[in-house]
């Protein structure tokens, strides 16, 4: 008797949600959708992953808005409680945070006993952002093997410096691990372009970056465009 053949995420879904979120409005309800669609993603396709999950801000605290499974969630809510651990670094620092010895850490007790005991060696946390380039939320990556994504941990950090993005190693990444690194890449570059154009809006009209970000939405929504292409348009009006 054949087996079913397995199903297969579509080729590049991972890589195109990280730029789509990057270019969406932060109130937008779609926001929600792409962090459960990337915890998905990110957990199915990159193979020396075992547990997902995204942590976001939530009224005075935080919570996991998505996971793989309730071992990630746990995981989490040690850190919540004790209001530290990678996730939270993440979210508040605005860069990677990588523990790759989980045993051996001495920074967050809580989250590293909370992790040996449910048998998680190593993780990473990787901020997310919408499109006035505030970091809404945390991808937490937990591994069971020690040391396990160092790779890829050195490939994210190469994707949030501009001057290290082209310097990272492809060919040691599985496909999944490269979408996730491209897809961060990009993401980069357009909240780049984003800030660059609500730069020229600030000097402009002589106001503050969160009115410069509004005055970027109300261009899109009267153009009846996207965040991204109104971004486009402000730095290429500036230019001329």
């Amino acid at each position: 008797m054949r087996e079913p053949p397995q199903q297969r995420e579509p080729v590049g879904l991972l890589q195109d949600r990280l730029i789509e979120l990057a270019g969406t409005r932060d109130d937008d309800s779609r926001v929600s959708t792409d962090l459960l669609v990337i915890a998905h993603l990110t957990a199915r396709l990159i193979t020396t992953v075992d547990c997902v999950s995204v942590s976001s801000r939530h009224e005075d605290g935080y919570a996991s808005v998505a996971a793989s499974s309730d071992l990630a969630v746990t995981v989490d809510q040690a850190q919540y409680d004790d209001n530290a651990g990678p996730c939270l670094e993440a979210l508040e620092a605005n860069y990677p945070a990588a523990v790759p010895d989980i045993a051996a850490t001495n920074s967050w007790p809580s989250f590293r006993d909370t992790a040996a005991r449910l048998g998680l060696r190593t993780s990473l946390s990787i901020p997310l952002f919408t499109g006035s380039g505030t970091t809404i939320a945390a991808l937490n990556l937990y591994s069971r093997q020690t040391r396990a994504l160092s790779t890829l941990t050195g490939a994210v950090w190469a994707a949030y410096d501009p001057d290290f993005a082209e310097f990272w190693d492809r060919d040691a990444l599985d496909p999944g691990g490269r979408e996730l690194t491209a897809g961060l890449i990009a993401a980069v570059a357009l909240r780049t372009m984003m800030q660059q154009a609500m730069s020229v809006l600030a000097s402009t009209d002589e106001t503050s970056t969160s009115r410069a970000y509004q005055a970027l939405c109300t261009r899109a929504t009267d153009g009846a465009t996207s965040l991204t292409a109104a971004a486009a348009q402000v730095i290429e009006e500036h230019r001329a």
